[in-house]
Parts: structure tokens; sequence; C-alpha cells
């Protein structure tokens, strides 16, 4: 209201006005009591805030400098002062092949990972419970390397053979045997444990365990640049596929926001892995390579759950679908919903929680189709995309730091759809979908005793605004029902935390009340390795969710808490259609490692073998 005070603003663009009020507030309201010269001096500051911003501020989004050992700069993408992060990088598979031969040619290798049985027993419990070490034994390709090293392999398997135990335990690894030549490079030897014959339905166990080794292994030797890795028998191709995205899956390393030397580089120098066998099918290498394209899915899925809420938000995440979209060689269709299409369709619910983001909802939709264009059977497959969850006004009192990783659900379908693409399955076409918003608190958003509406009609009493998954989940499930109409829908969430009461960290609850589909899904986690617990649909919880007021409410009582989770979900799918609930909260994160990319494997294979059970 005073001349001078518009004198001063002038200079401000409106972007600075508010920051400068706060920051010089008794100096602009008292200008007009300054002498002439400290008026000016007051003015030329001013314009230098002015011109500092023309040239130094803008309003996209902004990068942070990283140095690099080498005096080199690098960026990871961040938000500005006033706009959202628009992108987040990815980490790329380790670029060393994997290939699969026959023979014994390994001479050229700096690192040979020889991999042995141990001798059958007829009393494997008194062999355990024994404390004398048992006798060495070793033959085939393993018995010829050691005629040529002069029994240095059989010297290494006796001096740790109380630890070791002829290989028993499988990825067991004796320490490093380094044999120098001279005029020549140093080679170095590892002996690792392939295991006991395995029982039915437990053969993938093995190839995790040695991918995981062989992966660790190239790590720890330091200069490795190639690697032969030499087992006694041969592995069908479902265990290659594991073997290889096993191993890839042990190289990941997140440096995107790391710098000089706390920058983690795993095998720097390796070029080349080869699997020597005694014989080899013709998909072999297509088993390998469908491995570290599985790898890939699992990167980005980590990728996510990692990423801080600075970089990663519900316009981020979009960015994210549309470039799975971009590198997918046209099989699959990116469809991003913004708010007018989200309020067009009556998605009361999602957008209730959206409300209080910084950022606009964004509903990411993606569809694979086989380029065959055959389809046998249209799946859905729904994530929770909640990128940083506060609790709202219910606000979290503990594990606040690690919500980011309340994303992990949309984490592990959106690195399926990733793998999808890559591997191409036939036979199926498959939905991806994902509501990305945060629950934050502002003054837009959603509280305690609100009323919100779903796009079905269902109208929800929301009891605890920390409850929020559910609801931007029960817009999603209607989506990938009614307007996608897929046959079969799974759902993955980080939803409750009453199941990482019941089941720990390492296992997935899973309802549904259909047989087939919990049958379908307990043999995926068996091949994938993503395990996995079918949990009760109690009916009789369904009159906790009961509200005075509304339709239903979003919370039920203390207690069984996971199973009315699952119950509420039920609502917003057609009860003939087969649908299934898995809560990864346990098994989304590890305390020691950060994301785990749990979940990716399970949906890719699920999704894939859709096609083919139709077929049949």
């Amino acid at each position: 209201q005073y001349k001078p005070v518009g004198q001063i603003m002038k200079f401000v663009p409106g972007a600075l006005k508010s920051v400068v009020l706060l920051a010089l507030g008794s100096s602009v309201r008292s200008f007009g009591t300054h002498s002439p010269s400290k008026r000016a001096a007051l003015l030329r500051t001013l314009s230098s805030v002015h011109q500092i911003q023309k040239r130094d501020i803008r309003s996209s989004t902004s990068t942070l400098k990283m140095a690099k050992n080498d005096g080199e700069e690098e960026r990871f993408t961040t938000w500005s002062f006033d706009n959202a992060c628009g992108t987040m990088e990815w980490n790329n598979v380790v670029p060393a092949t994997l290939t699969a031969s026959t023979g014994s040619n390994y001479d050229d290798a700096d690192l040979v990972i020889v991999g042995i049985r141990p001798p059958a027993s007829d009393d494997d419990e008194e062999e355990e419970n024994s404390d004398e070490p048992p006798p060495v034994s070793i033959d085939g390709v393993a018995k010829e390397i050691d005629d040529s090293l002069g029994g240095a392999l059989t010297e290494l398997l006796e001096q740790n053979s109380k630890e070791f135990k002829n290989g028993a335990s499988a990825g067991s690894t004796t320490p490093t045997l380094r044999v120098v030549t001279p005029g020549s490079k140093s080679k170095r030897y590892i002996v690792v444990g392939l295991g006991k014959e395995a029982k039915e339905g437990e053969e993938n166990g093995l190839a995790f365990k040695l991918g995981a080794a062989i992966g660790t292994k190239c790590d720890e030797e330091k200069k490795v640049t190639s690697c032969s890795v030499i087992l006694p028998e041969s592995l069908d191709t479902v265990a290659l596929k594991d073997l290889s995205s096993s191993m890839y899956t042990t190289l990941y390393s997140d440096n995107r926001y790391r710098n000089g030397d706390k920058v983690k580089k795993l095998v720097e120098d390796l070029t080349s892995v080869k699997l020597i066998l005694p014989s080899s099918d013709e998909g072999a290498q297509d088993a390998l390579d469908a491995g570290k394209n599985l790898a890939t899915g699992v990167f980005l899925t980590k990728d996510i759950v990692n990423a801080p809420h600075n970089v990663l938000n519900s316009e981020s995440l979009a960015d994210t679908a549309k470039r799975i979209a971009a590198e997918s060689n046209g099989t699959i269709e990116c469809q991003i919903l913004g708010k007018a299409e989200c309020e067009e369709r009556g998605m009361g619910a999602y957008l209730g929680v959206a409300r209080g983001s910084e950022t606009e909802p964004q509903f990411i939709h993606l569809t694979y189709k086989p380029k065959s264009g055959e389809v046998n059977k249209k799946v859905g497959v729904v994530g929770k995309g909640l990128l940083f969850d506060t609790g709202g006004y219910n606000i979290k009192t503990q594990m606040m730091e690690l919500m980011k990783f309340d994303c992990g659900g949309s984490a592990a379908v959106l690195g399926a759809a990733r793998a999808v693409g890559a591997l191409e399955p036939e036979g199926v076409e498959a939905h991806f979908i994902v509501a990305a918003c945060e629950n934050m608190i502002s003054d837009k958003a959603v509280v305690p005793s609100d009323v919100l509406t779903a796009s079905n009609g269902m109208t929800i009493e929301v009891k605890n605004t920390d409850a929020e998954g559910r609801l931007t989940l029960a817009d999603a499930l209607v989506f990938a029902d009614k307007e996608v109409g897929c046959e079969s829908i799974i759902e993955l969430s980080t939803l409750t935390g009453a199941c990482m009461i019941s089941l720990g960290k390492q296992i997935a609850g899973m309802w549904t009340d259909s047989d087939d589909l919990a049958k379908d899904l307990e043999e995926s986690s068996k091949v994938s390795g993503d395990k996995l617990w079918r949990m009760p649909m109690a009916k009789e919880y369904n009159e906790q969710l009961e509200s005075k007021i509304a339709d239903i409410s979003n919370l039920g009582t203390p207690y069984g808490g996971a199973i009315t989770a699952a119950l509420f979900l039920q609502n917003f799918v057609d009860k003939k259609k087969p649908f299934a609930h898995i809560d990864i909260a346990g098994p989304v994160w590890d305390d020691k490692i950060g994301a785990t990319g749990h979940g990716a494997k399970l949906v890719t294979e699920w999704v894939s073998r859709q096609g083919v059970a139709s077929e049949e």
C-alpha cells in the first residue's frame, strides 16, 4: 500500500517476491523512513538479486553437481525450489557377457571357478553331525585340472574340508588359489560347491546360489577380465536363465547419488564369463540372454524403491513408464491419465489421496501385446504407487525415513513390464497399472472422516489417512476390471505392517478366493525365487469395515489388519473374476542392502506363463 514498497518490488520477479519479503521484512516496511543513500543501497541490492535470478535460477528441474575422482563432474537430476523432478536416472546392468560352451578350454581365463558335488552318502544326518571332516572327493574335469596343477585343488579342499565339506552347501566357495607361471599372467582358481542332489521342485535353488557365487567372486577378485566356470553336469534352460539373472542382479550397485570415494563400482574390468558344460542344447544362449533381460527388470525395480522422493514423484515415475515403452521395440504402449481424465472416470478415491501431493496425479497404464498379435489371455497387474507416505494427517510416528519404499508394488510392476517387453512372451496381453501420487499433508489433503467416492460408485469413509494405499488401488482395480476388461488380475503393494508381523521380511502374503490363481502364483513363486505364502480370506472380518455413514470404511480394528485390507480391495473387482492381492511390505526392503527387487521376477514369470497356460 506504500509507493516505496512498490518501487522496491518492481525489481523482484514473481517467484522471489515472498522470499524477499521474508528476508527483508522490517527493511521493506520501514523503507520510507530510510535516508536517500540507504534507500539507494537497498534498491541496488534488490536489482542484483534480480540479475542473479535471471542468470542462475531456472524454472525447469535443476541438477546437483557431483565431482568425480578425476576432477570431472557428473550430475543427478533433482527438484528445483519451484519445480518437482521430472525424471529418474536408471542403473545399467554390467556389460560383461555370459556365454555357454562345451569342452575344457579355460586357458584364456584369469579366474577359473570349478564346481563340484559332494559324494553320495547313505546317512546324511550322521555326516552332518560328525566332527570328522569328510574325505576329499574330486573327479571329472575338476580332477583333470587338479592333475595339471599337481594336486593343488586336492590340497585346497583338504585344508578347508571342515568348512567346505566337499561342496555340500550350494554356492559355498573355497579360498582363492593363485598360480603364478613365470613369464605369464597369474591365474586364480576357486572351487564352488554345487550341494547335494536337489529334491524335486527345488532344482532352481542351485542355479540362484551358483549365479550369486559367480557374481560375488568375479567382483571380489579384483582386476579379473575373464572368468570360466567349469561344471560337471549340464543345466537345463530354466536353470541357465536363473543362474544368469542371479549373477547379474548380484552385481547391482546404486551409484546415482554417490560421489568420489563413495562410488562402489563392481567388476570394473570384467568383460566375459563363460560356462563350460559337458553338453549344451540349442536354447542355452537364449536362456542366458533371457536371464540378463530379467535382471534389467529387477534393476529398475530396485532403482525405483531406492530413489529418494526429491528425485522420484508421480511425474518422474510417469516418465519412467514412458521410457519403458520407448525401449520395448514396439511391444508396449504407454498411456498416462492426468487429473482431468481421472476426474472424468470418477476416480474419487485415488484423487482424494493425490490432492495432498505437490505433483499432479499420474495414472500409468502400460499395455504389452505380443508381436504375433495372437492373444490367448488378457491379464492385469496393478501396483501401489505411493512415492512417499507420511501417513497424512494420521502422521507416521516411526519408519518415516523408509517410506520411499511405499512404491514397492509399482516398482515390481514396472520392473516386470520392462522385463516382459524384453522377453516378449507369446499368447498374453498384459496391462500394467499404477495410480501414482504421494500421501502428504497440505491444506488440500484428505482428513479423517472424509467420504470419498470410488469410480465404481462405492462410497468410502476415511477413518485413517495412513490407510491410503488401498484408496488409490481401489480405482486402479476398477480400471483394470471394467475399462480394460482384464480376465485375471493380480495386485502388489506394500500395504500393511500386519503382514510383516505375520510373515517376516522375506515372504510376501497372498490373498485370493481362486484356488487356480493361488496355485499359479505359488508355482511362479517357486520358479522365480520370490517367496509368497497364501493367507486366509476370512469373510467374517468384513464387519470390521462397516461404516456408520458410507458404504464401507478404509480401516478395520487393530487385529487382522492384513486380512481386512485384502477384503477391502475385493470390493473393486468383479466377484466372479480371479483376483489376488499380494502384500510385499516385508520383502521389499533389506536394512543392509536397501531395495531387494522382490516381486519383479514373480510378476514376469506369472505373466509369461499366462499365454501358454491358456493355449493348453
